[in-house]
């Protein structure tokens, strides 16, 4: 497993992802107050490479650096937004969704589902602690 790469790899695609919401925010923004602005940026986007963030905003630069740069902006914002919380809800999304994905393993495997009841059920027991526990 080569972390550098992983890590690099991430990277970029982190970076393509945020370019694609700030096209989304721009275009949102144009909507309202320069609605021919946004028909050309929506038919840019549709034709150009988007998944390549950076090769977008080349051809971007190339037809409308105004609106480019307004892009860059935007993206730059949100990663400094996001900057401070996304490792650790990162890290706590795939730790919830690797439980979620056991436990539904271990129900098909023991035939078991939320709605079964549990011992305590059966058996009358109540929690010390109270139904929040």
């Amino acid at each position: 497993m080569n972390l550098k790469q992983i890590t690099k790899e991430t990277t970029a695609t982190l970076i393509s992802y945020l370019t694609y919401q700030a096209m989304r925010t721009v275009l949102g923004q144009l909507s309202e107050m320069d609605p021919p602005q946004a028909l050309w940026l929506r038919q840019f986007s549709t034709s150009a490479k988007l998944q390549d963030s950076e090769a977008y905003l080349r051809e971007l630069m190339q037809e409308r650096p105004d609106l480019a740069y307004r892009l860059m902006t935007v993206r730059e914002y949100i990663a400094t937004e996001i900057a401070d919380v996304l490792p650790e809800m990162l890290k706590t999304g795939i730790q919830a969704a690797n439980l979620s994905q056991r436990r539904s393993h271990l129900e098909r495997v023991t035939g078991l589902s939320d709605t079964d009841p549990t011992p305590d059920d059966v058996f009358g027991f109540e929690d010390p602690l109270g139904p929040e526990s």
